[in-house]
């Protein structure tokens, strides 16, 4: 949970209209809140990498949305993360149950970390790659998946976290 509160006390002038000001502190609150977002991701029961998906060119936000977050979602791809394999039909497979209006023949797919970047899929296929520099780059504990619709000009996030054997151990040893 977060509290945004105001009570003057600071002195700051009062934004009551979308200005400057509104602008500067909008756009930092949205910074702190992403932050947020991505820090409780990261931090899941039992997690060890966070997985950032970034659904780009899409027609309308909600699609974006939809798309991103049916991916980090997916349980097959948290495992396949977690496992640092490169089944990309898995993140395909994800993109595709997405309930979103977009054509999986000009979907592009790219897979990257600290340690590089891998071309996984292009215009619905997957593509020719190095399993060993695929590998290098699914071992670092950040893991980015950026997908391309290809048919707009709008963009969304969502983060997640792999799926480990602790975090079914944690969630099945306990009640609620």
């Amino acid at each position: 949970m977060i509290s945004v509160m105001a009570n003057g006390m600071a002195g700051n002038d009062i934004i009551c209209t979308e200005n400057e000001s509104y602008e500067i502190f909008k756009e930092a609150l949205h910074d702190v809140l992403m932050n947020l977002t991505r820090m409780l991701a990261k931090d899941g029961e039992g997690a060890t990498k966070l997985i950032e998906c970034t659904c780009e060119k899409a027609s309308d936000l909600d699609t974006a949305i939809t798309v991103a977050k049916s991916v980090v979602r997916s349980p097959l791809v948290k495992s396949g993360i977690f496992g640092s394999d490169a089944n990309w039909g898995r993140i395909l497979c994800a993109v595709g149950y997405a309930e979103a209006d977009f054509d999986i023949n000009k979907v592009d797919v790219d897979v990257s970390s600290r340690a590089g970047s891998i071309a996984a899929c292009r215009n619905g296929l997957i593509i020719e790659f190095s399993e060993e520099e695929a590998k290098r780059v699914l071992l670092e504990d950040e893991i980015f998946i950026n997908i391309k619709l290809n048919n707009g000009d709008i963009s969304a996030k969502a983060w997640g976290c792999d799926l480990t054997y602790d975090y079914v151990r944690i969630n099945g040893d306990y009640r609620s």
